[in-house]
């Protein structure tokens, strides 16, 4: 249902046309001009795009020819009704109402003949067949950016001679010339200092594939910020704040189209590659929602129905983290504990399958080349004792505070962008902090291997034959237990790899800040898990010493006798990654099942559980909102929150518009007024719909109907019915009275009338409105005393006064 807009002070429906109506009711319609796409707080409170346009101001309903032919409003659907425009809310309770009415038509229908009963199943197996087109594409996408950013990300230090298309590992693979201790050095991968100089030694070779680094960095990152501001300004950013306020019920046109799924694609293989602190798992949940999305306009049971399609799209949020992670369960979790609004059990399922169909998809493409669906996927051979549960807890106390800390200073720095000159210069501003990140990466090999790398570096249990340098221990005994390898003291490369691991620590800290919510595809979740692993390993090695050197205080002798194998440093890097992205993303339960389907150690799951509790509770102690939250809030989304209680003690009539000294409502009576009079009220206000009474005197409520509905059924009706002139009488009534002879036509509008508006009385606690519309996602409800209409509340009214109780900005709600 179309918004009526707080005490009817927000802008209503984008009017115009007839055609405009049509031609503006597809998702894949081409988004706004490059540049200011998703700059909202740019603008007035109220947007163009949910407000009044110069079509408004100028719309008297004329100019119009008739036809001959006499049109049944009550029997023919009137195409555009009942459809919704840009940056508004839908109306879940018409949407799901309509749905019941197809399913129930479709229904009768199959017991009358063979093909109706043929048409009922197909309908009924649509939606799996729509999550097995949803999981194919979004496994086959995520298999062909992983193996691009892979290529990509390699070609900033050299190529292949054997072959440009192989990456450095696939192009040593079959390499005769490689030892194990230099694996990765072969004579078919030739860096660019070999290319050009002919030498790899030296001071001079060292600044040539330094500066052929930091260029093709600055070149990746330029194209991506270029194709994101010319093609496609909603492929930035991560998606997932924008994909829940969709998901709630938001209208964002071409969020989920076509053109921003193809530059989002490339986008992210150029913004992954060019090494910036950022993820790809963020902008693949919004990749496999624009598939859902496009997807659903081939079955006519979600395109025409926008709740049926966010329940397709909850699936495709799903396949989305699972692809993104490998972790199908956990991408179903995530789905219902993070995005997802309305969540049914058959949501539940269809999830489940598209999970599976874009895991098994991903598998199949084996973009990794290690028959893994992840990067980083390690087992670990020795178990956990119970004293590990005081540093786990110290790693989630950490994580919380670098989550609440990064929130605070991210959110203040996307402000400065939105509200200073730097908003206007995106270019410039990825081009900077590339070269910034760049330069300071290239001398730390943990800062120039590519992030996902890094964690998997991280995460990994040394062995015998390992040759990292975190690896690098001296061997003091003589024989081990199959995989098993005793507590060892650290030699002269772990102690350098620690030094150079608390460099990056800092570096990624300090530059994650800056980069997520830059004018490219950017996703927080691997720098989160980085800077947690980092510390998490720090942790590790350092409690790993302690106890070779001290295993004789009681907090180890009970436990960990000298030579055993006692502390797992890979496994602190795990525990201390899922604590910082806890802390960020305030996930649990959906947190610790992607991490332990990323390692496959069901035996952790009780620090990763311990951590991720305690890394919430310390971040939710510091400010309430995780990231996407907080990234909603900024971008005045009317995202209403189910999570957050509402505990004041205020009525209805506090929050209901027109307050006390507004002018009147703005009705509509049911049987007096013409058609004139009623083109007069939309060219003179700007609501988004009108309460219809059964006369001003009485005030006694018939119904709602919207603003958008009467435009295009008025519209409609001069050119399909004859006669119907400005003197016309419209009826909202089921029956027209007997009309005088030669009196022009009536105009029947009843069926875009809602005969049930949601309504409250005037001394209705708030507390109860608010519950009222996060669950039934109402759009406004009406206010009434002893059954005579007093005013209405809205979405964006609740929110303003939510904001106002807890002493934010109401003016921050920018939509309805």
């Amino acid at each position: 249902m179309a918004t009526w807009q707080g005490a009817m002070d927000n802008r209503g429906f984008q009017q115009g046309s007839f055609n405009s109506f049509q031609n503006s009711s597809s998702d894949e319609d081409l988004m706004d001009i490059p540049g200011t796409a998703m700059d909202f707080s740019m603008r007035d409170d109220v947007p163009p795009l949910d407000g009044e346009t110069e079509e408004d101001k100028s719309y008297n309903g004329g100019g119009i020819g008739s036809s001959n032919r006499m049109m049944d409003f009550l029997e023919e659907p009137i195409p555009g009704v009942g459809t919704y425009d840009d940056f508004n809310t839908i109306d879940w309770v018409r949407e799901k109402s309509r749905d019941r009415d197809r399913h129930r038509e479709i229904t009768n229908k199959s017991k009358e003949s063979t093909w109706a009963l043929i048409h009922s199943v197909s309908d009924a197996f649509s939606g799996w067949l729509l999550m097995l087109l949803i999981g194919l594409l979004s496994g086959s996408l995520a298999g062909l950016i992983d193996i691009s950013a892979h290529w990509m990300t390699d070609l900033k230090e050299g190529i292949c001679t054997r072959g440009l298309w192989f990456n450095h590992e696939h192009c040593c693979w079959n390499s005769e010339h490689v030892t194990f201790e230099d694996k990765d050095k072969c004579p078919e991968w030739n860096s660019w200092s070999q290319l050009l100089i002919n030498t790899d030694e030296g001071a001079f070779a060292y600044i040539v594939n330094y500066f052929m680094y930091v260029l093709w960095a600055l070149l990746f990152a330029f194209l991506a910020v270029s194709l994101v501001r010319v093609f496609a300004p909603y492929a930035c950013g991560s998606g997932i704040p924008e994909i829940k306020t969709i998901l709630s019920g938001f209208i964002i046109r071409g969020y989920l189209g076509k053109w921003t799924l193809i530059i989002k694609t490339i986008t992210l293989v150029l913004a992954v590659s060019s090494g910036l602190s950022l993820g790809k798992e963020g902008p693949l949940v919004h990749v496999a929602c624009c598939c859902g999305n496009i997807l659903c306009h081939c079955f006519n049971k979600y395109r025409k129905n926008e709740a049926k399609r966010r329940e397709v799209l909850s699936a495709a949020a799903a396949a989305g983290v699972s692809v993104a992670f490998g972790a199908p369960i956990g991408g179903v979790l995530f789905s219902l504990e993070e995005v997802s609004y309305y969540f049914p059990l058959k949501t539940l399922w269809r999830s489940f399958f598209a999970a599976l169909v874009a895991a098994f998809t991903l598998r199949s493409i084996n973009p990794f080349g290690n028959s893994r669906l992840v990067l980083f996927y390690v087992e670990f051979h020795t178990p956990w004792h119970l004293f590990e549960l005081v540093p786990f807890i110290l790693l989630g106390i950490f994580g919380g505070l670098w989550g609440a800390l990064f929130i605070r200073t991210n959110i203040a720095w996307c402000r400065k962008r939105k509200t200073t000159q730097l908003g206007k210069y995106p270019v410039i501003e990825v081009l900077i902090v590339t070269a910034i990140t760049a330069i300071l990466a290239f001398p730390n090999e943990y800062t120039r291997m590519s992030t996902s790398e890094l964690i998997s570096e991280l995460f990994n249990d040394c062995g015998l034959l390992d040759s990292s340098k975190l690896c690098d221990y001296e061997n003091r005994f003589n024989t081990s237990k199959g995989d098993e390898l005793p507590d060892r003291p650290a030699g002269a490369g772990v102690y350098s790899a620690m030094w150079q691991l608390a460099l990056t620590l800092v570096m990624k800290i300090v530059i994650t800040i800056f980069t997520f919510g830059m004018k490219i595809p950017s996703g927080l979740f691997i720098p989160s898990m980085a800077v947690g692993a980092i510390a998490g390993r720090l942790l590790g090695v350092g409690m790993e010493q302690l106890a070779y050197y001290h295993h004789d205080w009681a907090i180890f002798n009970s436990w960990c006798s000298q030579g055993a194998d006692c502390i797992t440093p890979g496994l602190y890097a795990m525990v201390g990654a899922a604590a910082c992205l806890g802390g960020v993303t305030r996930m649990t339960v959906s947190l610790v099942v992607i991490m332990f389907e990323l390692t496959g150690g069901l035996e952790y799951i009780v620090p990763l559980m311990a951590a991720a509790m305690t890394s919430k509770w310390v971040a939710d102690a510091l400010g309430r909102e995780g990231i996407y939250d907080a990234h909603i809030r900024l971008n005045g989304y009317p995202f209403l929150e189910a999570k957050e209680e509402f505990a004041h003690k205020t009525l209805a009539m506090d929050v209901m518009k027109p307050r006390r000294n507004d002018p009147l409502l703005t009705v509509l009576t049911q049987d007096s007024m013409t058609v004139e009079d009623v083109e007069t009220v939309i060219s003179e206000t700007t609501y988004s719909g009108f309460p219809v009474v059964v006369s001003r005197e009485s005030q006694r409520l018939v119904g709602f109907v919207l603003r958008r509905d009467l435009i295009i059924s008025i519209e409609n009706a001069r050119k399909k019915q004859d006669g119907v002139v400005s003197t016309s009488i419209i009826y909202f009534t089921e029956h027209s009275p007997p009309m005088p002879p030669y009196t022009p036509p009536t105009l029947k509008l009843r069926n875009i009338l809602d005969l049930s508006p949601f309504t409250v009385t005037d001394l209705t606690p708030m507390e109860i409105v608010v519950d009222i519309f996060r669950k039934l996602g109402l759009r406004q409800c009406l206010v009434t005393h002893n059954g005579r209409l007093l005013g209405i509340i809205t979405k964006k009214d609740v929110l303003k006064h939510i904001a106002q109780m807890a002493n934010q900005d109401p003016d921050s709600i920018l939509f309805n």
